[in-house]
Parts: structure tokens; sequence; C-alpha cells
């Protein structure tokens, strides 16, 4: 079953339970993978977020049950989710500028947000920088830390935090030698994600470095990454203020371009940010642990 089957069978497993229980777990088993990577595939590829796009779905339908129906608005509350009329009134304000009863008055403007189908849009314009390696297995090490998907606190926290006591630069001294596969225009220290299960709610995050002989990794989580095939997607050279924009790009070009037209598909989310610097700029790397689609 090819990805855009997959990510359009969640999109219809969603449809059918907007009145209901929504699992986000059978979402993700329905696209054939973790809860954790939908929800990041579903984000890049549309620009909005999973429970933002179910939340506009549940509203836009609700005002049309107004409009078309003398259903209590209570009854639609409850419906399509919402504990009280009171949560249901201030979402529902919210979205479509009225309350429910301005709804049901004739000529009241409200949203309509249709429901999302995944096509291959065909585009070129611009090459995109990538190559497919193959990797033996190796061992990395760092510091560790497991997020709640959607969770208040972030990857970006722990960057912010590490740099802050320090320990950025001392997991860069501990690190050692620079692997075989990379060389000194390399960072030493960089970042891995969805390299182990921990949850279905969960994800774990790792600033990272490889082992080799000269590591220190006392005091360390350590995690063996098997061997897989690797692609990796490399930006073009930018200054630091536009390392989230670059990032956020190579991302989205990666699941609504890349992934969709290959044959590949990505392996339980494995994923690693690897930077460094050239010519006094910066550059990202993101590697994508991949399979051939059978």
């Amino acid at each position: 079953m090819d990805w855009l089957m997959r990510m359009n069978r969640a999109l219809d497993y969603i449809e059918v339970n907007l009145s209901g229980e929504i699992e986000l777990k059978e979402v993700a088993q329905q696209a054939c993978c973790s809860s954790h990577q939908f929800q990041r595939m579903f984000s890049f590829i549309t620009n909005v977020s999973l429970a933002e796009y179910i939340r506009r779905r549940r509203l836009t339908l609700a005002a049309i049950e107004l409009q078309n129906s003398k259903i209590k608005v209570v009854d639609i509350a409850l419906k399509y989710g919402y504990e009280s009329p009171v949560s249901f009134a201030r979402a529902f304000q919210a979205l479509h500028g009225v309350n429910p009863a301005m709804a049901r008055e004739e000529g009241t403007a409200l949203k309509a947000y249709p429901r999302l189908s995944f096509l291959i849009s065909i585009k070129g314009e611009t090459a995109m920088n990538y190559r497919i390696e193959t990797k033996e297995a190796f061992q990395i090490f760092g510091v560790e830390k497991v997020f709640q998907v959607n969770g208040v606190d972030t990857p970006a926290n722990l960057w912010k935090q590490s740099h802050d006591n320090g320990e950025v630069e001392r997991l860069a001294a501990n690190s050692g030698d620079y692997p075989d596969f990379l060389n000194e225009h390399y960072h030493k220290v960089h970042a891995v994600c969805s390299y182990k299960k921990t949850g279905e709610d969960t994800f774990p995050y790792m600033l990272c470095a490889f082992k080799n002989e000269k590591s220190k990794m006392d005091g360390y989580t350590s995690v063996m990454i098997p061997a897989h095939t690797w692609a990796i997607f490399s930006s073009d050279l930018f200054t630091w203020d536009q390392f989230n924009e670059t990032i956020e790009t190579l991302y989205k070009r990666f699941y609504s371009e890349w992934l969709p037209t290959t044959g590949y598909e990505q392996v339980d989310g494995l994923e690693f940010e690897i930077t460094g610097e050239k010519d006094g700029l910066n550059f990202v790397e993101l590697w994508f642990a991949v399979r051939k689609i059978a």
C-alpha cells in the first residue's frame, strides 16, 4: 500500500469519527506509523496541527447542523466532543466569529474548512539536494529526554537549557574524533529523534555525539543505531538566524514532495538533525531512516 493511500486512509478514519471518539493511536495505525510520526508529517505538509484540523472540521460540521436542523445547541456540543455548551460556544465564536445561536439566523456568515485529501503535487522549480547512503550500525551517546506529543515542553527547550548550562560544550569536548562518515566541517553535537519506543503519546530526543575510541561516555545515555538506509537531505549555506526557516523547509519538502513519489517509507520516524559550518556559514542535514516499499 503506497504512502498516499495510507495517509488518506487516516483522514478517512478521522472523518468517520468526527462525531465520536478519535484515537490518535488509531489514526497513526491507519497510516502505518507512530502517533508522533504521523502528527509531524501532517503538520509539515498542511501547515496546521492535527488537533487543530480536527477542531476545525468538527466546528464546520456543527455550523452546518445548526443551520439545517432544530437540534439543541447542547446536543450538538456533546456530539462534537465539547463537555458543555459554554466551552462549545467559546470555540465556535473563536472560529466562526459568531455564537451558535446567531448561526441559525439567515444570512449569517460562517467559515467552512473542507476535508483534506493528500495528493501528489508535481513541483520541480527548486532542486532537492539529497543522497541515499547505507550505514552499518553505530553508537551514539548524549543527553536524552522523553517528550509528550503536543506537550508544552519541546526539544527546542532542551537545546536552550543545554547551551545555557554548558552541557552542549561538555558533550562536544567528550565526543572524541569525528566518525568515518563526517569531517571537520560538521559540529560535534547533533540531535536524534524517535530512536526507540517510549509510549504511544511520547517520543525520545537526544542531543548526541557519535561514539569512537576517544569518546568519554560516562554519565551519558548510550544508544545503538542499527544498520539502515538513509535518505540525507542537505541545505544550502545559511546564516544562523535562518536556521528555523531552513530546517522547516527541508522537513516539509521531504514529507510533501520526496516521500510520496520515490517508493520509500520512513522507518519508525527515526531521524537525525546534523549541523555544520563552512566558509563562515552554516548548513544542516536531515537523515531519515528509510526502506523501499514492497
